[in-house]
C-alpha cells in the first residue's frame, strides 16, 4: 500500500491578525480626521475608541483561532472594517446635532456591536458543525415566520414611518426581521437539500422555457404569499424583497433551473404591481420613487431628495470627514437609513466605491465558502446567507440611489441599529464556521478514526460522491490503497 504524503494548509490566522490591524487603523485614522476636521484637534477618545474596537476584534480573533482556526481570514477583517468605519460616520453625525457621547446614538451603537460580537463569539464557541444546524429545519421555519408577523401583533408592533416592522418593548426597539433572515435562510437550507431532486424535474416547455411540475409549486407560492403579506400589512418592501429574493436564489442553485428563477420573478412583479393598484401607501411610494422631486410629493421624498443632494456635493472623492453636512433637520435617518448618501457626500463617489468592494468581497468569500462546503446543506446555507447579505446592500444602495423605492433596510454592519448588528454579526460566525468545516484537512477532523477494508463499507458509503472525493483527496493521485478510513 502506497503511504500518502499530504501538506497541511495554512490556517491563515496570522493573516486575519494582521488584516484586523489594518481595519482597525483605518477606523481609528477615520476618528481622528472627524476630530480635526471639526475641533482642529485630535480626538480625546481616539485611543479609547480604537483599544475597544480592538478588544472586540481580538476576542473574536482568538475564538476563531482557537475553535475554528481553517476559517476563512478575511470575513472577519472585512466586517470589522465596515462596522468601525459606521461607528465613525455615526459619531460624526452626533457632533453635528451637538449631542455629547453618552447620550449620542454612536454610544449605543457601540453597546450593540459588543453585545453583537460576543454573539458571533458564543456562535463560533458553541456550534462546533454547522449540520447540526439542519436538525432544527422546521424549526427554524417556525421561528422565522413568527418573527416576521411579530410586528403585527397588537400592542407590540409599532408604526414608524409608515412601515410597521418594528417591536417594541419598553425603552427598547427591535427589528425582528433582521433576526428570521437567519432562520428562514436554515429552513430554506435544509427544504431544498431534501427536495431539490423532485424539484429539479421537468414539466410542460412553454414558449421555449421548462416550466417546474403543477405539482411542486407549493413553496414557492406559500414564500410568495407570505412576502405579499410582509408587504401589504407591514408595509415593506424591503423585508418581502428580501426573502422573496432569498428564497428563488437558493430554489435555483438548488435546482438548476432557470425556470423557477423566471417565475419567481414574474410572481413578485405581478404581486408588487396588484398591491400598487390596490394599497394607497404602496402608490405613494412609487410615486415619489418616480418622481421625488414633484412639490405634491416633497413632504414624502424629501429623505431622497436630501440625500440625493448630498451625494452629489459630495462629487468624485468627498467633502472629507468632518467636512459636510449629512444632519440637520432635513436629512432625516442620516444615521441608518441614509447613512450611505452621509457616507457618499463625505467619502465621494471613490470612497462609496470602496464600501462596495469591501462588501462585494464578503459576498465572494461566502460563496467561495458554500463551493468549498463538503455538504449539501452546508452549501445552500453559506450561499443563502451570502445572497441575503448582497441583496440587502442591493436593496439600501438601490433605495438611496432611486434605482428602486426607497425601504426601511438598513446597510449591513454600518447603519445605526442594534437587531441589524446582531443578525449581521451572526451571519459571518456561521460563514466562518462553515468555511472552517470546508477548508479543514479531512484527516485533522474530530472524533475517532477507523481504518476499514474498502469491501467492507456500505454500498451507500462506497457510492456515495462526497465520500468518493474525500476518499481521493486522503489517499492521492497515485495510491493503490485499499483501506480507506471512516470518521
Amino acid at each position: 500500500m502506497a503511504a500518502a504524503r499530504s501538506t497541511s494548509p495554512r490556517t491563515g490566522r496570522n493573516i486575519e491578525a494582521l488584516l484586523i490591524v489594518v481595519a482597525i487603523g483605518l477606523a481609528i485614522g477615520a476618528y481622528a480626521m472627524v476630530g480635526l476636521a471639526i475641533n482642529d484637534a485630535l480626538p480625546p477618545g481616539m485611543l479609547g475608541y480604537g483599544a475597544g474596537l480592538g478588544a472586540l476584534a481580538l476576542v473574536l480573533h482568538l475564538a476563531v483561532r482557537r475553535f475554528a482556526p481553517y476559517a476563512d481570514p478575511t470575513l472577519l477583517p472585512l466586517a470589522m472594517l465596515l462596522n468601525g468605519l459606521g461607528l465613525v460616520m455615526i459619531h460624526r453625525i452626533d457632533l453635528g446635532r451637538g449631542l455629547d457621547f453618552a447620550n449620542s446614538q454612536a454610544f449605543r451603537q457601540l453597546l450593540w456591536t459588543s453585545l453583537a460580537v460576543v454573539a458571533a463569539t458564543v456562535v463560533i464557541v458553541w456550534l462546533r458543525d454547522h449540520r447540526m444546524l439542519s436538525r432544527y429545519t422546521y424549526v427554524a421555519m417556525a421561528a422565522g415566520l413568527v418573527l416576521l408577523l411579530l410586528p403585527l401583533t397588537p400592542f407590540l408592533g409599532k408604526n414608524l414611518n409608515g412601515a410597521r416592522i418594528w417591536i417594541g418593548l419598553g425603552p427598547f426597539s427591535f427589528q425582528p426581521a433582521e433576526i428570521a433572515k437567519i432562520s428562514l435562510t436554515i429552513f430554506f437550507a435544509g427544504y431544498l437539500v431534501t427536495a431539490r431532486d423532485s424539484l429539479s424535474l421537468a414539466g410542460r416547455k412553454v414558449l421555449g422555457v421548462q416550466l417546474p411540475r403543477a405539482k411542486d409549486l407549493g413553496p414557492l407560492l406559500t414564500a410568495w404569499g407570505v412576502t405579499l403579506a410582509v408587504l401589504v400589512f407591514e408595509r415593506d418592501l424591503g423585508t418581502s424583497l428580501l426573502f422573496f429574493g432569498m428564497f428563488v436564489g437558493l430554489l435555483y442553485v438548488a435546482t438548476e433551473r432557470a425556470s423557477w428563477a423566471l417565475l419567481g420573478v414574474l410572481l413578485f412583479v405581478g404581486g408588487a404591481l396588484v398591491a400598487w393598484r390596490l394599497f394607497s401607501h404602496v402608490q405613494r411610494r412609487v410615486d415619489y420613487w418616480l418622481d421625488p422631486f414633484s412639490p405634491d410629493l416633497i413632504d414624502y421624498s424629501v429623505q431622497i431628495v436630501q440625500g440625493l443632494f448630498g451625494m452629489a456635493s459630495g462629487g468624485l472623492i468627498g467633502t472629507g470627514l468632518g467636512e459636510g453636512r449629512p444632519y440637520g433637520n432635513t436629512m432625516y435617518f442620516a444615521e441608518s437609513d441614509m447613512i450611505f448618501a452621509s457616507l457618499g457626500e463625505e467619502l465621494g463617489l471613490a470612497g462609496l466605491f470602496a464600501i462596495l468592494v469591501a462588501y462585494a468581497l464578503i459576498v465572494e468569500r461566502g460563496l467561495r465558502t458554500a463551493i468549498a462546503a463538503r455538504d449539501g446543506f452546508g452549501k445552500l446555507l453559506a450561499t443563502g446567507l451570502a445572497f441575503t447579505l448582497a441583496l440587502q446592500v442591493f436593496i439600501v444602495v438601490g433605495g438611496v440611489t432611486r434605482v428602486i423605492p426607497l425601504t426601511g433596510l438598513t446597510l449591513p454592519f454600518m447603519a445605526a441599529g442594534g437587531s441589524s448588528l446582531l443578525a449581521n454579526w451572526t451571519i459571518v460566525a456561521i460563514l466562518l464556521r462553515i468555511s472552517d468545516s470546508g477548508r479543514r484537512p479531512p484527516v485533522a477532523a474530530d472524533g475517532p478514526l477507523f481504518d476499514l477494508p474498502f469491501d467492507e463499507l456500505p454500498e451507500e458509503l462506497k457510492n456515495d460522491p462526497e465520500f468518493q472525493e474525500d476518499r481521493r483527496r486522503l489517499a492521492g493521485p497515485e495510491s493503490d490503497q485499499e483501506t480507506v478510513v471512516v470518521r
